[in-house]
């Protein structure tokens, strides 16, 4: 306590000349260490688990390229070389695909199977080539996702079939799957589960050996279609309008028991998207039962139908559609006037003006 500044100063420099050679000599006794453990270290061998599949793996067994590559080297184009859309793109084929594939065979948790689904179904839009390669065999693997105990399993083996079914020669072995997804949405009430199937349905050709399973579900697309999630109510009404056009489901439809508010899906609030669907479904279903095979038939609907609701007596249906004839969409505008023209002229008569007979709507009397 009793040195003076100097002799502090003094032991300080003879310590920072002490210190400052074992920094050396320990310095260079770090960077041995450090390079001889750089040599030792291997990058962990790659397994068949999704983390280890999204890399740019070689295959199981063999090496994993590190986590954190160094940035890839730029093309001529400006873009990436390495990435598998980048080597399809010159003919090479990455393989990433098929890994994933295989890698779905293994018996894996129900979180792990729905990112590698969701994975294959990024490869098959993106890899043209590779996804055109796949097999039916691959297909009906993916199908069997659709047992899955878990919902997440299955809306993204629904999206990955709807993939697949952008390659034509898969169409038919994806139709085999038709009836399984249609108990899937009628069975089971989960959103995106709803949307999911009916966009794969709506894709897809509509087989004849469906119709019996259709006239069973009626009633839960019905329900989507009044539900409050946008997204599912307009893939139920795509649905339903496509089949509107078939002679003999067209009844079931319209005999179909709705809410006492379903015209609520006619008002200027609900978004345009909507509108317009709903519109077309009208208007379809106006034309179906205007033409002379329906109507050589006597129907009878319940007080609860879709047919009393749209076009019975007591069908405030006229007044929702001069409301929307001013919609600031253009395009619900044209639709409501069409479906206004369905209403007071029937479909075999359109051409001819003089023998127009008058219909039951409310259009009647020159409104």
């Amino acid at each position: 306590m009793g040195k003076s500044v100097q002799q502090c100063l003094k032991q300080l420099d003879i310590r920072k000349s002490v210190v400052g050679l074992a920094t050396g000599a320990g310095a260079i006794y770090l960077l041995y260490k450090a390079i001889r453990a750089g040599i030792k270290c291997q990058p962990p061998l790659c397994t068949a688990s999704p983390i280890c599949i999204a890399r740019e793996c070689p295959g199981p067994g063999e090496r994993a390229q590190p986590q954190e590559p160094p940035a890839p080297e730029a093309s001529s184009m400006g873009e990436p070389k390495g990435l598998a859309i980048e080597r399809e793109r010159h003919g090479r084929d990455s393989g990433e695909l098929r890994r994933l594939l295989n890698s779905l065979e293994y018996k894996q948790d129900e979180y792990a199977k729905s990112m590698i689904l969701h994975s294959i179904t990024r490869c098959v839009y993106l890899l043209e080539a590779e996804a055109s390669a796949c097999t039916t065999d691959d297909i009906v693997l993916v199908g069997t996702m659709l047992d899955d105990k878990d919902n997440s399993v299955k809306i993204q083996a629904l999206n990955t079939l709807k993939a697949f079914s952008g390659i034509r020669k898969f169409r038919l072995k994806i139709q085999e799957q038709f009836i399984k997804v249609l108990e899937l949405i009628s069975t089971i009430w989960d959103s995106d589960l709803h949307v999911a199937g009916l966009r794969l349905l709506n894709n897809l050709p509509l087989p004849d050996f469906v119709h019996p399973q259709l006239r069973r579900v009626m009633p839960a697309l019905m329900e989507i279609l009044q539900s409050d999630y946008i997204l599912a109510q307009v893939q139920a009404i795509r649905l339903l309008s496509y089949l509107a056009q078939k002679n003999d489901l067209l009844y079931d439809i319209l005999n179909c028991q709705v809410h006492s508010n379903f015209l609520n899906l006619f008002q200027a609030t609900q978004p345009g998207s909507l509108l317009f669907e709903v519109l077309v479904f009208a208007e379809r279903l106006s034309e179906g039962r205007n033409t002379p095979h329906y109507r050589a038939v006597k129907w009878h609907y319940n007080e609860q139908s879709l047919h009393e609701a749209l076009f019975g007596d007591e069908s405030r249906l006229a007044d929702r559609l001069l409301a929307l004839v001013i919609h600031p969409e253009e395009e619900v505008q044209i639709q409501a006037c069409k479906v206004i023209v369905s209403l007071q002229y029937p479909q075999d008569m359109r051409m001819q003006p003089s023998s127009c007979r008058t219909t039951h709507s409310y259009f009647n009397n020159g409104e």
